[in-house]
């Protein structure tokens, strides 16, 4: 946050009725509206429950709302300025050819239209009704919302069923449909390898690699991280394998998963035994492959080399005495990976719900790390995963090389990407590295070395 000019503060409450915005796109304009000089607090939210506390613990009076209302809460020397600024970046792009047209305003009123997929991205508590009534529509839907009940995730494969469709999620953060990313994406070449996932930066670390060795993807199906529990029953798991075993660009599929429940494992097992197409499953467990391994087990059965994954070791000097490994992870199954590979440490999935509600995931809003990395002790390894791609971070470097520049503490980085990301890999990994990192495009070989350092 920029110092504030001098003169007097003043700050406006203002809340637009019905006007809903995206959280990811909430949270960025409330970034860059702090970061505009004279502002010295604001926030730009959906009016529900939690995000109306928060404004309130910055010391906004917030008047009667309902969660349907957008809040723009801005403490700055010119509170105009600054809420004109909120405008433009909320603002639609203007269209110069044709004259402005009413866009749905239900999912079920879009449905009817020309969509052939259904992206449903709103607090969990409404997600089911929106994607119930996708399913209904007969067409597929990713549900990017977290927080959804079990029990409605599995109402909504059940219908899925019913209605000969795929649900990918809840909390499904990336998926890659005939080439095209969804969520958080990396930039990938078309190729013959399918992915079904229960974690999304699983896929994208798996993914990362193929790119890395000339190997590109038919689909990404993403389809939650409770979809293998006993709960949920892997439907949505079951229905993305036949759907890739039809798929004629599919050649090979690689199933990224932490361990399923074992009657949905043996479902699942006996599913693979009836698909013509080969299954290579990552499957994170003791005994398992991790998911650089699997992937280097997907690249031999298609009988295409295995490349040396890269790496830029430290320059730093500070590895003496290091005595315990501490994990700042964005992504869950990447830390869950990292901690099975390191074998002993602390690890924090960042990315969990319960540290998402509220605000940006830290794939883009990296906060809470950069505190973590403050509080790191010098006798600690900091192992730590940054994922590039769309939707993420636009350059995760800019603030998190800074917080590894300054800690005490040893630090190891999985940098999750490919060359194509919109963040230049090359650049952002040396920055880390200038800063003290070492840094490997493999969670797994950055386990390893993190573990090699104690």
């Amino acid at each position: 946050m920029n110092e504030p000019e001098r003169g007097a503060m003043r700050e406006v409450v203002q809340v637009r009725r019905g006007a809903y915005h995206d959280s990811v796109t909430l949270m960025r304009v409330s970034r860059a509206l702090s970061g505009l000089p004279g502002v010295a607090a604001a926030m730009v939210a959906m009016a529900t429950d939690l995000n109306v506390s928060i404004i309130r613990d910055l010391g906004f009076t917030v008047p009667e709302t309902g969660p349907g209302d957008l809040v723009i809460a801005v403490r700055a020397h010119d509170t105009k300025a600054a809420v004109e600024a909120a405008d433009r970046q909320l603002a639609p792009a203007a269209r110069e050819d044709t004259a402005p047209e009413q866009p749905p305003l239900t999912t079920r009123s879009a449905a009817g239209g020309p969509a052939d997929l259904v992206l449903i991205s709103v607090p969990g508590e409404y997600a089911f009704l929106e994607a119930h009534d996708a399913v209904q529509a007969g067409l597929p839907v990713m549900i990017f919302s977290d927080d959804v009940p079990v029990a409605q995730e599995r109402r909504l494969k059940e219908l899925a069923e019913d209605r000969d469709v795929l649900v990918m999620g809840p909390d499904c953060g990336t998926a890659v449909i005939g080439g095209v990313g969804l969520g958080f994406a990396n930039v990938l070449s078309p190729g013959p390898v399918g992915i079904v996932a229960a974690s999304g930066t699983g896929a994208q670390q798996v993914t990362s690699l193929l790119d890395w060795a000339g190997t590109g993807v038919s689909h990404v199906l993403g389809v939650g991280g409770r979809d293998l529990s006993a709960a949920v029953g892997g439907l949505s798991t079951l229905r993305a394998l036949r759907m890739l075993d039809e798929d004629p660009a599919t050649e090979l599929v690689v199933l990224i998963s932490k361990p399923p429940s074992p009657e949905v494992a043996g479902a699942v097992r006996e599913a693979v035994e009836r698909l013509r197409t080969p299954v290579v499953r990552a499957l994170l467990q003791e005994g398992a492959p991790d998911l650089t391994e699997a992937t280097e087990q997907a690249l031999r059965a298609l009988g295409r080399p295995v490349p040396e994954w890269p790496s830029w070791p430290s320059w730093s000097g500070r590895t003496a005495g290091s005595k315990a490994i501490r994990g700042l992870y964005a992504g869950g199954t990447l830390a869950a990976e990292a901690a099975l590979v390191a074998g002993r440490g602390e690890f924090v999935d960042y990315g969990d719900d319960a540290y998402t509600r509220g605000r940006a995931h830290p794939m883009i809003d990296p906060t809470l790390r950069v505190e973590a990395l403050a509080r790191a002790g010098e006798e600690e390894v900091v192992l730590m995963d940054v994922v590039l791609g769309h939707a993420a971070d636009p350059d995760p470097a800019a603030s998190l090389a800074h917080a590894v520049a300054r800690t005490p503490a040893t630090v190891v980085i999985a940098l999750v990407g490919t060359e194509g990301d919109p963040q230049d890999l090359h650049r952002q990994a040396a920055a880390f590295r200038e800063a003290g990192a070492a840094v490997f495009t493999s969670n797994a070989q950055a386990a390893r070395h993190a573990r090699s350092l104690l």
